[in-house]
């Protein structure tokens, strides 16, 4: 028997119903181990001696790894089939060193689809475990411990803040910059002029044109006025150009684009894009089959295998027609394209989405949609359209309108870019000296508005620009941020809290290469050179280790947190300014002088005073709330008198004739979360209930 190690147990059924009966398939669930807070500093990392981790089994894998090493010695040999990637290859080492594997015969399988083909090949083809892939991940994680010890910990006693990190410090400050730029916009005026000709019985908004063949700027009321001032009665057709424009399709999705798109068309924020894009490749059950539906979806890769180019093209043709039938696409690389792994596409061209939708959640088909559509769109042929730009002129001015329409749809047969202002029908039927009247003008005065908050989305897009992140990072980086409190999430739109101003500040000031995008990019150049094999990781380290951690004892003394901000009023146990304070339970007013004074303001709650008077005393009945948060009237005379108010019977409650045996009131027969029960109507004086059986009831 042979044991093959995955990480998530979603694929065990399918890959070892692949392989067959002499393979045991089994999870890890993610990583093993990481590294010990031991040693100096508690980063697990014995710096002196060439940065040797220190690695421990996480708590929560104690039993998995029992039982990883119970089936192993059950097993003639051990199989690793981790995710592909860096992360995945790391978990693999690690399998390896945790069984006693030998790392050099270790059969390491790498398969990018969960498909019996994908399967077959990848065990026909094995390789070893990629120990500078390793490497390169374990100095990435040794990276984050060091910065994520070091200055967390400084932030938190100076700042309160969290967390600092590699990836999303920098990302903080994209996002900081952004903000910033927001507050200090300023609006400035402009005016449109909209003018309506009549042309063979039907209406066009024709733009008035500059001396370059642009929308025409006007700033103020004045330039506005003089302009409606001079528009004729009539336009004469000045020039006529006929031509066909060709639009082509969009390359298949990276994890990158199919966050972006998702967000634009789905509304998925990045975590959630990934989690469904995640299910969908560990597979669904689909006739009684559980199949993989997509490649990997981490990847920064768009290129496309040559095997599923041909399946694809082949389904092209039968399906829409030899003329549907495009070019492969060869776009550009992204700042940290490693190329790796394909784009994101199905696994099976016949597997549309239509057809298996009954097997997915409405998310799931959703997306599984989008990058269907994508992927085959990319190998179709190009949309096009037939343009009329018609130009006018009067005494005065140039206009123009340019009309379009589609002569051939392509690939937007099954994957529109966006809903584009298509001219219905024939172009009208004109000639250069015709002329047409202008049937309204009239200006509309505006105002330029402030860029528009980041979405994930446009996140996504930067970090990807500015090489930044991994396709693996880009949604945990963005929900860290969120986590931590440094920006709002809503709705996939980020805006800054002062929390994480004040931190972006601090950085800033302080560590600006921590927060430099071209300083982080660098560091990810480096992290790839050391997966190439062509840089030391000691180096690596080494040269950053020493002098940051040099900065963190220069700089720690200078950093103070910011002057709280005073209410004006003074503690009436010490004579100290009040100021406003922040917890994790949120904002509250306290003493400046702790912690030597302890001194909390309490809120004074509003009480809502009712026109009800109470049975006992006479005094008037307010409102209060139990701890499950239900508001009730007792007496304000409490805690004299503790008069409350009894419920009031809820039309589906039942009045019985039954009495409460606690206080005589009749009891009322209601329905809860478990069924029927008999009710006191003294609630909430009287707490008495009493179960009814189902045979009763019934």
């Amino acid at each position: 028997m042979k044991l093959v190690i995955v990480e998530s147990p979603a694929k065990c059924k399918t890959i070892e119903k692949y392989l067959g009966s002499d393979y045991t398939v089994v999870a890890s669930l993610g990583h093993i181990r990481d590294l010990a807070t031991s040693g100096k500093g508690g980063l697990g990392v014995d710096v002196e001696n060439n940065f040797a981790p220190s690695y421990i089994i996480n708590k929560d894998k104690r039993k998995v790894v029992s039982d990883l090493i119970r089936q192993k010695n059950k097993c003639d040999e051990v199989i690793l089939a981790t995710d592909p990637d860096r992360e995945g290859e790391a978990i693999a080492w690690h399998l390896a060193q945790v069984l006693n594997l030998d790392i050099s015969k270790t059969k390491r399988l790498e398969f990018h689809e969960i498909t019996r083909e994908s399967i077959s090949s990848a065990m026909s083809n094995p390789r070893t475990i990629d120990t500078n892939l390793v490497s390169s991940q374990e100095t990435r994680r040794i990276l984050d411990r060091i910065i994520g010890f070091k200055l967390s910990n400084l932030l938190f006693k100076k700042i309160k803040s969290r967390s600092a990190g590699r990836v999303q410090s920098a990302t903080l400050k994209l996002i900081f910059d952004h903000e910033k730029e927001i507050k200090e916009f300023v609006s400035e005026e402009y005016w449109k002029i909209k003018v309506v000709s009549k042309i063979l019985g039907k209406d066009f908004n024709v733009k008035i044109l500059d001396k370059k063949n642009k929308e025409l700027s006007i700033h103020n009321k004045e330039e506005a006025d003089e302009v409606l001032s001079k528009i004729g009665n009539e336009i004469k057709v000045s020039a006529l150009n006929t031509s066909n424009r060709v639009k082509d399709s969009k390359e298949p999705f990276t994890t990158s684009t199919m966050q972006q798109e998702a967000f634009a068309k789905l509304k998925f924020k990045t975590k959630k894009t990934q989690s469904i894009a995640q299910s969908l490749y560990e597979g669904v059950v689909v006739n009684g089959e559980h199949v993989g539906l997509i490649t990997y979806m981490r990847t920064d890769s768009p290129r496309l295998a040559p095997s599923f180019v041909e399946r694809a093209s082949k389904f092209i043709e039968e399906k829409y027609g030899k003329e549907y039938l495009g070019q492969i696409k060869k776009g550009k690389k992204s700042v940290l394209s490693q190329d790796a792994h394909e784009g994101i596409r199905p696994t099976s061209c016949h597997r549309t989405p239509d057809s298996i939708r009954s097997f997915l959640t409405n998310d799931q088909y959703n997306l599984y949609k989008l990058i269907y559509n994508r992927a085959l769109a990319s190998l179709m042929s190009s949309k096009v359209e037939k343009v009329l730009s018609i130009n006018f002129n009067d005494d005065n001015y140039n206009y123009g309108i340019e009309l379009a329409h589609t002569t051939f749809g392509g690939y937007e047969i099954i994957y529109k870019d966006d809903e584009s202002d298509e001219y219905k029908g024939n172009f009208p039927n004109i000639k250069v000296g015709d002329s047409f009247p202008i049937v309204s003008k009239e200006g509309e005065q505006k105002f330029t508005e402030a860029p528009a908050h980041y979405s994930e989305a446009k996140i996504v897009k930067l970090m990807e620009e500015v090489g930044i992140g991994r396709p693996s990072t880009y949604a945990t980086t963005i929900d860290t941020l969120r986590v931590r409190k440094y920006v709002n999430n809503a709705g996939g739109i980020l805006t800054l809290t002062e929390q994480g101003e004040l931190t972006a500040n601090v950085l800033q000031k302080y560590f600006p290469n921590i927060v430099n995008v071209k300083y982080t990019a660098n560091m990810e150049d480096k992290l790839d050179n050391v997966q190439e094999g062509s840089e030391s990781r000691i180096q690596m380290l080494s040269d950053f280790y020493y002098p940051f951690v040099k900065l963190i004892e220069e700089v720690g003394p200078q950093i103070y947190p910011e002057k709280p901000v005073e209410t004006g009023e003074l503690c009436p146990e010490c004579g100290a300014p009040l100021v406003y304070k922040e917890s994790k339970n949120g904002k509250f007013i306290g003493c400046s002088n702790y912690p030597k004074c302890k001194y909390v303001k309490k809120e004074k709650k509003e009480v809502v005073v009712s026109e009800e008077v109470c049975p006992i005393c006479g005094k008037h009945l307010v409102e209060r709330k139990d701890k499950k948060g239900k508001t009730f009237l007792a007496c304000s005379g409490f805690p004299t008198c503790k008069y409350i108010k009894p419920e009031v019977v809820k039309t589906e409650d039942e009045i019985t004739e039954k009495k409460c045996p606690d206080c005589g009131a009749p009891l009322l027969k209601k329905k809860g979360k478990y069924g029927y029960f008999y009710g006191c109507s003294n609630y909430p004086t009287c707490h008495y209930m009493e179960r009814i059986s189902k045979k009763k009831h019934n």
